[in-house]
C-alpha cells in the first residue's frame, strides 16, 4: 500500500521544470493525455486504451488537489473509454466517419448540460459536509469544476458516437480548464490543456473535412 501511495502521490517528484516540481503521476497523466487526444484527432482507435492510463493518473491527481468533480469524472471516463474502444473497433465500415447533431438534439444536450452542471456544482459545494470522512477539504471552484465535468461527459459521449460537436465542447472545456488549473497551482497540466486546445481546434477542422468529403473511418 505504501508503494502505491508513493506512485500516485504528487510528492514523488520526477524532476523540476522551471522551478516547478513535476511529479511522476502528473508526468504520466500529461504524456498519456497528449497522446490520447492526438490519436482522437487523427483519428485512431488506440486513443481509448491510452486514454485509460490518463484517466487513472488524473483520478489520483484531482483527489489530492480537491477538484472532486474532476476526480469523479475520471470514473465515468474509464467506462466510456471502454465503450468508445469497442465502438470504434467494431465500427460499421459502411458508415461515414462522423456526423452532426440536428437542432433538436443540440437543444436537448444544452438543457441537460445546464441542469447537470448546476446540480453537480451545488452538490460539490457541500460534499465536505455530506461526506466528511471521504472529503475532508472543501471543494475548490465547485461550479467551474462542475461545468467542465458535465461538458466533458457530453463531449466524450459525442466522441464515442463520432459526432463533430464533440470537438466544440472540448474547446470550451479546455479554455475553462486552463484558467482553473493555473489558479489551482498545477501549471504543467494547465499548459497541457493549452496544447489540448490547439489539438481540439485542429481535430474539429480535420473531422469537418472528413465529413464534408464523405471519407470513412481510419485506423492509422
Amino acid at each position: 500500500m505504501e508503494i502505491l501511495n508513493q506512485i500516485f502521490s504528487l510528492d514523488w517528484i520526477a524532476f523540476n521544470v522551471l522551478d516547478y516540481p513535476l511529479s511522476y503521476i502528473e508526468l504520466t497523466g500529461t504524456i498519456t493525455g497528449l497522446i490520447s487526444v492526438l490519436l482522437a484527432a487523427k483519428p485512431h482507435v488506440l486513443t481509448w486504451p491510452i486514454g485509460l492510463l490518463n484517466v487513472i493518473a488524473f483520478f489520483a491527481i484531482f483527489y489530492q488537489i480537491e477538484l472532486y468533480s474532476d476526480m469523479l469524472l475520471q470514473v465515468y471516463f474509464f467506462s466510456v473509454s471502454i465503450y468508445g474502444w469497442m465502438s470504434w473497433k467494431n465500427r460499421n465500415e459502411e458508415e461515414s466517419f462522423s456526423d452532426t447533431l440536428n437542432k433538436k438534439q443540440r437543444a436537448i444536450y444544452a438543457g441537460i448540460n445546464i441542469k447537470g452542471f448546476v446540480t453537480l456544482g451545488i452538490l460539490m459545494s457541500k460534499i465536505h459536509i455530506l461526506l466528511p470522512n471521504l472529503f475532508s477539504q472543501e471543494a475548490s471552484y465547485p461550479f467551474m469544476d462542475a461545468f467542465t465535468t458535465v461538458l466533458s461527459i457530453t463531449a466524450t459521449i459525442l466522441l464515442a458516437k463520432r459526432k463533430l460537436e464533440s470537438w466544440v465542447l472540448w474547446i470550451i472545456v479546455d479554455v475553462v480548464c486552463i484558467g482553473m488549473y493555473f489558479m489551482k497551482g498545477i501549471p504543467f497540466i494547465a499548459m497541457e490543456y493549452i496544447i489540448f486546445l490547439i489539438i481540439a481546434t485542429l481535430g474539429f477542422f480535420k473531422w469537418k473535412k472528413l465529413l464534408n468529403n464523405g471519407q470513412r473511418f481510419g485506423t492509422r
